[in-house]
């Protein structure tokens, strides 16, 4: 069987990047006739054919929505993604998904591409944010045929997003600790290449700095979001600094390896050690002892996302301004056991 031909293919033969085979097929009026032509001439050489969907539209975009998503085997953009699906089976929208299994080498281009060819009427953004990643689609905002929304980014102007307040999470954990008479408050944060986990980390350092305390860094230790990753930086953090009596543990996976690593070194959980997770996973109420831990509604930062998208969708048809929409999700801390004095 032939291998079939990408957009990348053409872009390739063409010489033009992916970006304006797209427009060329989508017959944006900001490719020159030249261009057009050429690229025209190379997909009818190359048989190329963007698929059955877009082929089938003779007028406007399809009523599909693309999303763009990583990590789904963490709760966090695991649940997001059932809140995107559910809102808009709501709205009457079909997804298309694609994934990117390595966000911090794979910028997402060709997968957001794949998304323009087949003409899906808006896109949620669902990959964490990392680095300088999304900056070559940041810059094309303006030039977008189409809308797209952000999941859990750094506010900016003039871009739609959702996103969970992390700092103020991180602070609720940790000032929470410091109520319960904690003075020695570690840390285990989530892959600070991840804008959350250092969201996370700094409502925890300003909480400590507010409260004088300048020996931080010795207090941190960094884990990769899985159980087995908290269960090791436990071990550190208490060989490290065995005056710790409490530790805000970035992710509730994370701290079940947590809880488990600090009762193997003999402290008992909370007389001799308080915990805190993040996230608030259904499993957390029937962990040993039951984990206070910071809710993020991960459900409703999906659901937010594709409403977003609907409204500016609406607002394009009505031929009017679709403004600008930027939602924070206010997380909540909830309390039980493992984080209360005896």
């Amino acid at each position: 069987m032939a291998k079939e031909v990408t957009i990348k293919d053409v872009a390739r033969e063409a010489g033009v990047s992916p970006m304006t085979v797209s427009r060329v097929l989508n017959n944006r009026p900001d490719v020159s006739a030249k261009t057009r032509k050429h690229v025209q001439q190379v997909i009818s050489h190359l048989g190329y054919s963007p698929s059955e969907v877009a082929r089938s539209l003779s007028q406007g975009r399809s009523n599909t929505l693309g999303v763009v998503t990583s990590a789904i085997e963490y709760y966090g953009p695991s649940r997001a993604l059932v809140g995107i699906e559910r809102r808009a089976n709501e709205l009457g929208f079909s997804l298309m998904v694609k994934l990117l299994h390595n966000p911090l080498e794979s910028r997402g281009e060709q997968a957001f591409h794949e998304l323009m060819a087949n003409q899906v009427a808006g896109v949620v953004w669902a990959v964490a944010e990392m680095g300088s990643q999304r900056q070559w689609l940041y810059e094309q905002l303006s030039d977008l045929a189409i809308p797209i929304v952000f999941i859990n980014m750094a506010p900016r102007l003039d871009t739609s997003f959702v996103t969970v307040n992390n700092r103020l999470g991180g602070r609720l954990a940790t000032e929470h600790l410091a109520d319960q008479g904690y003075e020695h408050i570690g840390i285990i944060t989530g892959p600070l290449a991840w804008w959350e986990a250092r969201e996370r980390e700094l409502g925890w350092r300003e909480i400590q700095q507010e409260g004088g305390r300048n020996d931080l860094e010795v207090l941190k230790v960094e884990g990769d979001w899985t159980a087995a990753s908290g269960y090791r930086a436990m071990l550190t953090l208490l060989e490290r600094a065995p005056h710790v009596d409490a530790v805000f543990v970035c992710n509730d996976s994370m701290a079940q390896g947590a809880l488990q690593a600090a009762t193997s070194r003999g402290r008992s959980i909370p007389a001799n050690l308080a915990v805190v997770g993040f996230d608030d996973i259904p499993e957390s109420a029937y962990f040993i002892p039951p984990l206070t831990t910071v809710r993020q509604d991960l459900l409703s930062v999906g659901r937010q996302a594709v409403s977003q998208l609907h409204d500016q969708l609406v607002a394009r048809k009505n031929q009017e301004n679709g403004l600008a929409q930027a939602t924070i999700v206010e997380p909540q801390l909830i309390v039980r056991r493992s984080s209360l004095k005896e």
